[in-house]
């Protein structure tokens, strides 16, 4: 069961919790709302995992010879190709039908996620710059999930916040696989064929760009008219220094602790990522509540 758990890769789930960015900020915490919520959680988890297996199967003969990925459970035969397919078409079916007690729309929504995903595992993780979109894309279907598929408005400063922060995780998993590669010493090659197409001081000035419209879009947002008549209280602006401080602690995760390919696992093994994290959502909360 090990080489099964490692391959349906459970501590990536954490990634699901943008669903709940849309109950928090609309003041939605109904225990309806929380339950369907919750529901569009784990329809992601299913599917998110049903992602990773078809991705692995897909990328077998690539994972080969990158020096992490070919340990991964189907690459070392851990987990034969019938067994990972039989587990993606579970997944998938357990999370259409978790998405189809929520609404409609979160059914449409993690479709679409699957279909993106299949989409970029064909084709488009090959073409410079559209490969980060989709991967951000997979995060604002779950943003949308946690709001219009619960009907909830989106504000449209999160969502562009979320895109934001997304681009920045995107062009920073691009800019970590440089890292190890050439780190590794295999510069001719290349496990991801788009990684021809980047370069550290590109993809330097990607993430620069896409860091400081996350903090911009973040503080604009705080501080925005409608944001503070909706919350009644000025004071979401003084969360913003957490975010500030978890950007640039994640920045240097990246460039001098070779971090970056995992974000999830970067967030749960650095104890300053993990208590800024916890921080921005316990100050947060308290105001808004």
């Amino acid at each position: 069961m090990l080489p099964v758990w490692k391959l349906l890769r459970p501590h990536q789930y954490i990634k699901n919790s943008f669903v709940f960015i849309g109950p928090l900020f609309a003041h939605q915490w109904s225990l309806v709302t929380m339950l369907h919520a919750f529901w569009a959680f784990f329809a992601f988890c299913c599917m998110a995992s049903a992602v990773y297996i078809l991705n692995d199967i897909v990328d077998i003969e690539a994972d080969r010879e990158h020096p992490v990925k070919r340990n991964r459970p189907i690459v070392s035969g851990a987990v034969s190709l019938t067994q990972a397919k039989r587990l993606f078409i579970e997944l998938t079916i357990l999370s259409l039908i978790l998405s189809s007690l929520v609404s409609f729309w979160v059914v449409i929504f993690v479709l679409m996620y699957l279909f993106l995903n299949i989409l970029y595992s064909w084709r488009l993780k090959h073409i410079v710059i559209l490969d980060v979109f989709i991967i951000s894309s997979g995060f604002m279907l779950r943003i949308l999930s946690g709001t219009i598929g619960l009907y909830i408005e989106p504000s449209q400063w999160l969502l562009l916040c979320g895109l934001m922060v997304t681009l920045l995780l995107g062009f920073s998993k691009r800019r970590a696989e440089l890292l190890v590669l050439e780190g590794a010493g295999t510069n001719g090659i290349l496990t991801r064929r788009v990684l021809d197409d980047y370069n550290p001081a590109m993809l330097d000035q990607f993430i620069a760009v896409t860091a400081a419209c996350t903090i911009l879009s973040y503080g604009l947002y705080t501080v925005a008219p409608s944001t503070i008549e909706l919350h009644d209280t000025k004071n979401l602006v003084y969360t913003l220094p957490f975010v500030i401080y978890g950007i640039l602690r994640y920045l240097f995760l990246l460039h001098f602790r070779k971090k970056g390919q995992d974000t999830a696992k970067d967030l749960l093994t650095d104890k300053h990522m993990l208590v800024t994290v916890f921080a921005w959502a316990g100050v947060t909360f308290g105001i808004l509540a």
